[in-house]
């Protein structure tokens, strides 16, 4: 695995409403909890559905600056399963789509 869990927030501060942003040769990537919001003082049973969402997108440009038609995104279950599968899956594009990170 290139990208170590331990780069990105632990599963819990995605209950903040922040999104965890990096890079890693020549792609970006961004997980959040979608809808972004916070949540830490709202009772778990009376949260909306939610899901930990990643995306990927060729550097050079932030994600907010990006053409959206770039980007490729999955979403996962908030749990420390699904965890493991985004960043799992986001190592997985970087090695897929070596070619586009490397324009």
């Amino acid at each position: 695995m290139e990208i170590e869990p331990s780069s990105f927030f632990n599963l819990k501060h995605y209950e903040y409403g922040e999104a965890y942003f990096g890079s890693h040769k020549g792609m970006r990537y961004r997980l959040a909890r979608e809808p972004l919001e916070n949540v830490v003082f709202v009772k778990a049973e009376e949260r909306k559905p939610a899901t930990l969402m990643a995306t990927v997108w060729p550097e050079p440009y932030s994600y907010a600056a990006t053409d959206k038609a770039l980007m490729t995104s999955k979403t996962f279950e908030i749990s420390d399963e699904g965890f493991a599968e985004a960043i799992k899956w986001i190592n997985d594009q970087y090695e897929t789509r070596i070619d586009m990170w490397s324009l």
